[in-house]
């Protein structure tokens, strides 16, 4: 009997397929503390508990792409071991915030299969839900991966999802007890309101990071993600391991806080796609285009809706003439954003 794990490709999926992932993480400080070396991260809500108490939160939780990593993490084995390449994200909400101390858990169900006309490969959607210790929802989106088929099998029927260009507004959840009526701006880094940006409005957010390969597969590693692109230099013709997407994510995020640095929580992840591969040597820089501002049912609570654009190129590029994405261009996310109205 075999007993090690090869991943599942095309033809084990089926639409309704529920599956459970191995294996629990609780979440400690450490986290946090690692998240914030590998990456420039400094908003002031997932850095201190003072802070996020003066926000009315017991204490500081740990930043929002720690649980989406986490989560995210968890699936690897089951959905993307094999995969050609991870095309999209939709329908992400974080429910509630996490703390160190939580256990995280991920579940997720097929909700759709297309074989491509190469008969190689399909696309694979799945809807993922994190869990912590009391059951309680914390993170569920979906996101589409083009997977590998190891043989040849007729294709199935096409089951694709309907999946909602944006979350709404007023689906966004605020944390219970957040406020920011005291919220203090000078030890937040910046004095911009949401009612401060405009929409369609650029901001460049000058900085730029040289990707290591080291601190990337430290970064994969702790997030527990074992797709072979990013360990295994043999698993590509060109040679290279391709750097995980989410690390591209965080540096990003981390990023923005230079001209964005009162979008304290990520609470919806509308759409996104990995552009173009990113490989160690790659500077990425960041710019954000503001595309709406919402109120919440929360006083002085604000939602903006950003995108976020990881490129190796210039601010406000994203597609050539042709309309594809610039070559440039490594990451485009489209979210929302808590921050003081």
């Amino acid at each position: 009997m075999i007993k090690t794990n090869t991943g599942r490709f095309f033809e084990d999926y089926a639409v309704g397929d529920v599956i459970t992932h191995a294996v629990p993480r609780t979440i400690s400080g450490g986290e946090r503390a690692m998240y914030h070396a590998l990456y420039p991260a400094r908003g002031a809500l997932y850095s201190s508990d003072e802070f996020a108490r003066a926000c009315g939160l017991p204490a500081s939780p740990v930043d929002d792409l720690i649980t989406f990593h986490t989560v995210f993490g968890k699936t690897v084995p089951d959905v993307s071991l094999n995969a050609v390449a991870n095309l999209g994200y939709a329908e992400g909400r974080w429910l509630r915030p996490v703390y160190p101390g939580d256990t995280l858990v991920s579940q997720s169900e097929v909700i759709g299969i297309k074989q491509n006309s190469n008969g190689k490969s399909g696309v694979v959607w799945v809807r993922t839900t994190g869990r912590n210790q009391h059951g309680e929802e914390v993170l569920n989106y979906v996101r589409w991966v083009m997977v590998r088929k190891y043989k040849t099998t007729p294709a199935p029927h096409p089951v694709i999802p309907e999946l909602a260009a944006a979350v709404a507004a007023s689906d966004i959840v605020v944390p219970d007890g957040l406020t920011f009526a005291a919220y203090d701006f000078a030890l937040a880094g910046e004095p911009h309101r949401m009612s401060d940006y405009a929409v369609g409005e650029i901001i460049d957010h000058v900085d730029g990071v040289t990707i290591e390969e080291a601190e990337h597969m430290l970064a994969t590693r702790l997030w527990q993600n074992t797709a072979k692109v990013h360990f295994d230099a043999k698993n590509r013709p060109d040679g290279k391991r391709l750097i995980y997407g989410g690390h591209v994510i965080s540096l990003a995020r981390a990023l923005s806080f230079n001209g964005l640095a009162n979008a304290q929580m990520i609470v919806a992840l509308n759409a996104g796609a990995h552009a173009n591969p990113c490989f160690a040597g790659d500077t990425v820089r960041a710019w954000s285009e503001v595309l709406d501002r919402a109120e919440t049912d929360t006083p002085g609570v604000g939602a903006i809706r950003l995108r976020l654009v990881a490129t190796k190129g210039d601010a406000g590029v994203l597609r050539g003439d042709d309309g594809k994405y610039h070559p440039d261009v490594l990451l485009d996310l489209d979210y929302w954003a808590l921050m003081p109205a």
